[in-house]
């Protein structure tokens, strides 16, 4: 039986940012449903990478007195530091000045074009170079401002164009056939309004700058931004080789892209229309999360509040970081930083409820039980027990509903509560007590405790990888008993360790 694929991208990001805040969740959220699908036994591809071309990157390396090139070098650096420090776990890392994505976007234009969907003609309208971005004249600020603030100027100049209008009714059709394919329904419901309110053609080509893609047929074109960026997608499983791609292609297409609402209508709009254009299947779904405040307060430059993930993660460590941007939030929500609220989640959940329950356990285990796991009959055990078992079994099939609909937060609560529920088991069982009086209802006790937390270790491993780790090798489980499904076998050879606690308290 084939493996069943699943495909996950990120954004690329553009390199005239540095990493901030944003680009962690996105990263973290993609990361740990990446991880999660490995973990059920399914063959995950993940996708990140960087947007180098365009006229902004031009003027900033000009500015600078360096080669456009050799600036893109030093941004991209940026980013591919920030996945090292976040411990994402990407298989691919593109980058739009690759000679890969760039034969892959010839081939996308290449292909629009013989199906009729490119034309040539002119282009005039406000210019927001800031945004890489065309606005109408009702959608300027009562200063003649972009609506992000940037500013405008007026441009006419030759363009190619992309036949938009054209897929209107086809991608309203699309949407009704697939309720699900943008997330959340907000987004889904923002995005139907805006196709219905009419199309306009997009143009796809500029003349007044030279660092991207030249169109394929008239190399005084370069190839507008979203058409290049959009197309990293293909480009990074090789879609140029053949006319229908390598084995990238065929075993992976089509994916799961994960994206901030900022640039929900490009993956939701232009990106399918484009799709159809070409002849190629669509996206499985377009998931878009929310934006992130400090202590309430809007995050831009002028305020100087923007959140450096690394130097975060140098202050409270990787675990801690990735634990508080998936609990913190529900997915597809706006969230609010706040430094109080990311160390009380830290203390109270992973080193109160988990940590401390793991090294109460494994304590207790070395000094009544010898280290060794108890043989029990499981289908002897009392009602408590069975329970708290019963709770930590539904864990497979409500994770997995739950992450496939990228509910990542309520995943995360499950854990959570099964902790609950095994310290308030722990304290009515009392250990300490029967093992004077009922050594068989210690053993079982401590049993039921090692199988808890070997579930919720194994499922915390999406999220913390580091912590995780060390908590399965403290309960002596083999590197290759840690995926969901090895959480079937039998626990007759685990070695657990003695226990030093795995999260110290902040």
């Amino acid at each position: 039986m084939q493996q069943q694929s699943y495909y996950i991208t990120t954004p690329i990001y553009y390199v005239n940012d540095v990493p901030h805040i944003g680009h962690a969740y996105t990263n973290v959220a993609s990361d740990v449903v990446a991880r999660f699908m490995r973990l059920s036994g399914l063959n995950v591809r993940f996708l990140t990478g960087t947007d180098e071309h365009g006229q902004k990157i031009q003027k900033s390396a000009e500015l600078k007195n360096i080669p456009v090139q050799k600036f893109v070098n030093a941004h991209a650096s940026s980013f591919i530091e920030l996945n090292s420090t976040l411990r994402i776990s990407n298989d691919d890392f593109i980058r739009t000045t690759q000679t890969r994505h760039k034969d892959g976007v010839c081939e996308i234009w290449n292909r629009l074009e013989r199906n009729g969907y490119i034309y040539r003609g002119h282009y005039e309208g406000w210019y927001c170079m800031r945004d890489e971005a065309f606005y109408d004249q009702s959608e300027l600020t009562s200063d003649g401002k972009a609506p992000s603030g940037a500013d405008v100027e007026w441009i006419k100049e030759p363009s190619y164009f992309f036949a938009l209008s054209a897929f209107q009714e086809r991608l309203l059709e699309f949407y009704e056939q697939h309720p699900h394919f943008v997330f959340p329904t907000s987004r889904r419901n923002e995005i139907i309004s805006f196709v219905k309110s009419g199309l306009q053609d997009l143009s796809i080509s500029r003349t007044n700058f030279d660092w991207g893609i030249r169109v394929p047929t008239d190399p005084e074109h370069v190839i507008y931004v979203w058409i290049d960026a959009l197309t990293n997608y293909l480009s990074a499983l090789n879609y140029h080789v053949g006319s229908e791609g390598d084995g990238l292609y065929r075993e992976f297409w089509p994916a799961v892209h994960v994206i901030g609402k900022d640039i929900i209508r490009f993956h939701a709009v232009y990106w399918p229309a484009m799709l159809m254009g070409a002849g190629i299947e669509l996206p499985k779904r377009i998931v878009s999360h929310g934006w992130w405040t400090n202590n309430g307060q809007k995050i831009s430059k002028s305020l100087g509040n923007a959140i450096n993930p690394i130097e975060l993660v140098g202050e409270f460590g990787v675990d801690c970081v990735r634990y508080f941007l998936m609990r913190q939030i529900t997915f597809g929500s706006d969230g609010d930083y706040n430094r109080e609220s990311l160390i009380n989640r830290y203390n109270t959940e992973l080193v109160n409820k988990i940590s401390n329950l793991l090294h109460r356990t494994l304590s207790f285990l070395h000094v009544n039980n010898g280290g060794q796991v108890p043989e029990i009959d499981v289908a002897q055990v009392d009602d408590e027990s069975r329970a708290l078992l019963n709770l930590a079994y539904a864990l497979k099939d409500e994770a997995f509903e739950l992450m496939s609909g990228f509910e990542i937060n309520k995943v995360l609560e499950r854990i959570v509560y099964l902790a609950d529920e095994a310290n308030a088991y722990i304290e009515h069982q009392a250990p300490w007590d029967s093992k004077k009086t009922d050594r068989n209802k210690m053993l079982q006790t401590l049993y039921v405790l090692l199988e808890v937390l070997r579930y919720i270790a194994t499922y915390l491993q999406p999220f913390i990888p580091d912590g995780a780790s060390k908590m399965l090798e403290q309960l002596g489980i083999d590197r290759d008993a840690r995926s969901f499904c090895a959480l079937e076998r039998s626990m007759d050879k685990w070695e657990p360790q003695r226990s030093e606690p795995i999260f110290m308290r902040l």
